[in-house]
């Protein structure tokens, strides 16, 4: 293969990676399941023009001081906080993500967690796997309603709005919380903007979906637990460091809020040990908002492109730093984070 040389941290499927093929010479890292080790990342990033990395890469000042030749890093993920962006915007180097596509799926998982976590699934799995299911009883697994109910929603973006659209058809009462208002996706879904602390404290689904920033980590602490109701239910399908775990693990044992569905945690992968992993009414699934077939390759095939088009001068199909690009010439449209 001939081209400039990239880098693809993880081993994907070569039909995905098509675009970045005719414009690059690729070298990937042959694991699947687990991320490449850092100090292969580092010695591949030294002689490398571009860069497609996953959230399990960290790309940061001491990485992009061993790397002048790089030029484009491309996170197959909607979120990029595991990227310096600021590190790289100074560098001149283009950041990339992949918004829009996984919008749909990863809002299907937030259902799914939340609804296994209401009506108490994976208890009523065990149950009978294990042969305890003994008769018919009037309050056995008996968990809370979702049609009707109201849900909050902290962020409401993409995922945000396509979470809201899926709550009017259980006929729920819809709020929100963010920096600034959505008059669209007002509009389309009838969701109503209060202040964090109303939201919590009328809410019986709390879904947080708002990207990291310094000012969002631990955005769910102790002092935000307490304003929910006892019988609400937390749902983080955005940032594992949205919420502080212990105060959390703590408002669970004393029963301060009812429940908890997880599909991030603060460190991954979450040790087994971990406390929130061992209370009956915590649902957790590995990280898997995005994780259909279709939009997995669909989000692989975006950061290809992207990578592909900032390689061959053209503008990418979304880059969350256009302002280098806009010094070469190319104005961009400025991309608003979200989680993966």
């Amino acid at each position: 293969m001939g081209g400039p040389p990239v880098f693809v941290s993880r081993r994907l499927p070569e039909a995905a990676l098509v675009p970045l093929l005719a414009a690059a010479d690729v070298r990937m890292f042959e694991g699947e399941q687990e991320p490449v080790p850092r100090d292969r990342l580092v010695r591949e990033a030294a002689h490398c023009v571009g860069l497609l990395v996953l959230l399990t890469d960290r790309v940061d000042a001491a990485l992009l001081a061993a790397a002048p030749r790089l030029r484009v890093v491309s996170c197959m993920a909607v979120g990029y906080d595991n990227v310096d962006v600021r590190a790289c915007t100074a560098r001149g180097i283009a950041v990339c993500n992949t918004p829009g596509v996984l919008t749909e799926t990863t809002a299907d998982l937030c259902w799914a967690i939340l609804m296994a976590c209401a009506r108490r699934l994976d208890e009523g799995r065990r149950v009978v796997q294990e042969g305890r299911w003994a008769s018919w009883a009037p309050f056995f697994l008996a968990g809370q309603d979702v049609w009707g109910r109201t849900v909050g929603i902290v962020g409401l973006g993409r995922i945000g709005t396509a979470v809201a659209r899926r709550a009017r058809g259980f006929g729920m009462r819809i709020l929100y919380t963010g920096p600034a208002p959505k008059p669209e996706a007002e509009a389309e879904t009838g969701a109503q903007r209060v202040p964090l602390e109303e939201l919590l404290s009328e809410s019986d689904y709390v879904v947080l979906l708002a990207p990291l920033r310094p000012d969002t980590r631990h955005l769910v602490g102790a002092r935000e637990l307490e304003r929910m109701k006892p019988t609400a239910i937390l749902v983080n399908a955005g940032r594992g460091p949205l919420v502080d775990e212990g105060a959390l693990a703590d408002a669970l044992r004393r029963g301060r809020i009812w429940g908890a569905a997880l599909d991030v945690f603060e460190q991954e992968p979450v040790p087994p040990d971990h406390p929130l992993l061992h209370s009956p009414n915590v649902f957790a699934v590995p990280h898997i908002g995005s994780a259909s077939i279709a939009t997995r390759m669909a989000m692989a095939r975006l950061a290809a492109e992207n990578l592909a088009a900032v390689l061959r001068g053209l503008q990418p199909p979304s880059c969350v730093n256009p302002d280098v690009l806009a010094a070469s010439g190319r104005g961009l449209p400025s991309q608003q984070p979200e989680h993966t």
